[in-house]
């Protein structure tokens, strides 16, 4: 048990650090030289839990993807109607990508990975839950009954992960928060229904 413990420790240990030097070089500028170097540990001890990078670098997209779908279920847990549940979630999201290194190195994987033949599961994903909700809006009557659900699913993921890059770019995500009050500002009006707009901004404000 002892032996066990310390295994799944030192694992954790490098993917901390791995994560540290995914989110700061990116895929290709992270060595795993530089990765052991950083964290302490031997070229055995990484090995012994880790082929090779590329290993490395699908096991923290993975933990990130984990931890995002585990927002999805609080979110899920909280019974609130399903529109409010799409921008809490988005919110969710920005709140760990602003917290979590580990979060912040498997979305910069994930997005350089995939403009090669990167893993597309977290978008399909994310996608899946957020066409869920979508269509749950539509039943509910927070969303037009017009709109596809799988449409505004696959453009509400791709303006967040718009937002967030551009907002890392310009300030790191300092703004991120505040880019997302702007995107629901405009998105809204034009998917909730003419009767529904006095509830726009108790949708905007759930977080």
């Amino acid at each position: 048990m002892v032996r066990q413990a310390r295994a799944v420790a030192t694992r954790q240990q490098i993917l901390d650090g791995a994560a540290a030097q995914f989110e700061r070089y990116g895929y290709e500028g992270a060595g795993l030289a530089g990765i052991v170097e950083s964290i302490g540990v031997t070229k055995g001890a990484l090995y012994f839990h880790f082929s090779s990078k590329d290993g490395l670098a699908q096991a923290l997209i993975d933990e990130q993807h984990r931890r995002s779908i585990a927002a999805v279920d609080a979110v899920a847990a909280l019974d609130r109607p399903a529109l409010e549940q799409v921008v809490m979630l988005s919110y969710a999201m920005a709140r760990q990508m602003l917290e979590d290194p580990i979060v912040r190195a498997g979305i910069r994987l994930t997005l350089e990975l995939s403009a090669t033949d990167g893993p597309p599961g977290p978008y399909l994903d994310w996608i899946a839950a957020c066409r869920d909700l979508t269509a749950r809006a539509v039943t509910e009557g927070d969303v037009r009954a017009s709109i596809d659900p799988d449409v505004l699913a696959r453009f509400v993921i791709a303006a967040y992960n718009g937002v967030q890059l551009v907002s890392n770019v310009l300030t790191g995500r300092r703004d991120l928060e505040h880019r997302l009050d702007q995107m629901w500002l405009l998105l809204l009006p034009g998917i909730v229904p003419a009767d529904r707009h006095e509830r726009i901004p108790q949708i905007r404000s759930a977080r």
